[in-house]
């Protein structure tokens, strides 16, 4: 049965109004794609935010920031500082008296005012000058007192209208009602099926960090609760591999445990699938599965035919000779070999046994491409790693057939040396020029149907 209108009207509303596309974020709906349904309505995949159920209320902001304030660490300071000041005021109050008293009888007689008499006054008024700064805190600390007070009536405001509006509702029902919405919404993400690539959005600097070349990513399989984050700088002979917590820890580079790998890996092609790393072996056409939680290498095996050391590159060099992938339909290796004359070839690897199930002659040739993704079990081509770049060639391997493209995209630091698709998050992980930077893709989908 397909949902009601209003629940394609919800997530209509949802691709015209959301727009922060960054994996991670925790605050509104998170677009990830967009879609037509067979009446040519439009949908899209949506994640709802998984915490903080009544965040996105901007009304929330205001009790956030009074609670922030913690009111009453700042009214003991207040206090402390309240009696601290009296006591300075009480033990300065005679020599206070004694000042007003001598000004009284100088002020009368101008004449009874010698030079040791106005010495001993200046001294006094001396003792008597940090009673300035006493006054003006107090001063501050009335404005403090008003602004709270001023903060507690709007606070007061803002919880009246809150419970004018939930009603009768409380809080467990609200609960239970987004999380229905979120089973909904998450039924139609079930809808998306594979789609076809339509559009690139714009890049989004996550780090700069490293050198020119490198790879980083997260894992293409594993579930979303696990958010770790892997970088590899370097393209030739490096063994030291980075693994952040979150996205937040690797963009403030801190959070991180290191592995060293066994065998050096060529290229930048990596990727992490089932919390495996799969890289190629330096000077080889080895593939190594490295196994993070274990830190040892569970599986070896060569790549048939496959060229290796700068035999077949991409157009930007670097060993780029083999590029592992993963997508929706399980993990790729790009390559190609003299037999198939520098054309590019894609073959469906067992994450397993690293066995070739399948192989197929797209008839690009491997120099002419700047980079290269799966998407859907289709090979999308870069016409150069350089800026102007843009997808132009697409290989479906579900019908061995291929087309040109113009997807356009922004190279915004003139120089990709890996480009790769997280199908879990639906987002291409680039490294440009000792940036890290992340593209949302948009693609179109034919939603299945339940009959």
């Amino acid at each position: 049965m397909s949902p009601p209108a209003a629940f394609w009207l919800l997530l209509l509303f949802a691709v015209r109004s959301c727009k922060g596309l960054y994996p991670g974020s925790e605050e509104g709906w998170q677009v990830y794609s967009t879609a037509s349904d067979p009446d040519g309505r439009c949908v899209c995949t949506v994640v709802a935010p998984a915490r903080n159920l009544c965040k996105r209320d901007p009304r929330s902001r205001q009790l956030r920031i009074l609670t922030e304030q913690n009111v009453s660490q700042s009214m003991e300071v207040v206090d402390l500082r309240t009696s601290r000041d009296l006591q300075y005021v009480r033990d300065s109050e005679p020599l206070l008296r004694g000042v007003d008293g001598r000004l009284h009888t100088h002020v009368a007689n101008p004449y009874s005012l010698t030079t040791r008499g106005l010495q001993e006054l200046k001294g006094q008024m001396s003792q008597l000058r940090p009673l300035l700064s006493v006054v003006e805190q107090y001063r501050l600390d009335l404005q403090t007192l008003a602004a709270l007070r001023l903060e507690l009536l709007n606070l007061s405001v803002v919880l009246t209208a809150i419970q004018e509006e939930i009603g009768a509702y409380d809080y467990e029902e609200l609960q239970r009602r987004v999380l229905l919405l979120e089973t909904r919404l998450h039924g139609c993400m079930n809808k998306l099926g594979c789609g076809r690539l339509t559009a690139v959005s714009t890049p989004i600097t996550v780090r700069a960090s490293g050198s020119r070349f490198g790879s980083w990513m997260t894992d293409a399989m594993i579930p979303s609760s696990d958010s770790r984050v892997w970088s590899m700088d370097g393209y030739y002979k490096g063994r030291r591999v980075l693994e952040y917590r979150t996205m937040g820890d690797f963009t403030k580079g801190q959070n991180f445990v290191q592995h060293q790998l066994p065998h050096p890996w060529a290229g930048t092609g990596h990727v992490v699938y089932n919390g495996s790393l799969y890289y190629n072996k330096h000077q080889s056409n080895i593939l190594v599965q490295y196994h993070f939680r274990s830190r040892s290498v569970m599986l070896q095996r060569s790549l048939s035919g496959a060229g290796y050391n700068n035999t077949f590159p991409y157009s930007w060099g670097g060993s780029s000779d083999i590029d592992l992938m993963a997508d929706e339909m399980g993990l790729w290796a790009v390559y190609t070999s003299i037999p198939n004359a520098g054309n590019i070839m894609v073959s469906r690897l067992d994450s397993r046994s690293l066995e070739v199930l399948r192989s197929w002659d797209t008839g690009f040739p491997k120099r002419s491409a700047g980079e290269a993704f799966m998407i859907c079990g289709t090979l999308y081509v870069t016409n150069s790693h350089l800026a102007g770049a843009k997808v132009h060639f697409a290989y479906h391997t579900n019908s061995s057939t291929y087309e040109y493209t113009d997807i356009p995209f922004h190279n915004q630091y003139s120089h990709i040396s890996m480009m790769d698709y997280n199908p879990r998050e639906r987002a291409l992980y680039t490294w440009n020029n000792g940036h890290q930077v992340l593209y949302n893709v948009t693609l179109f989908h034919v939603i299945r149907s339940d009959g």
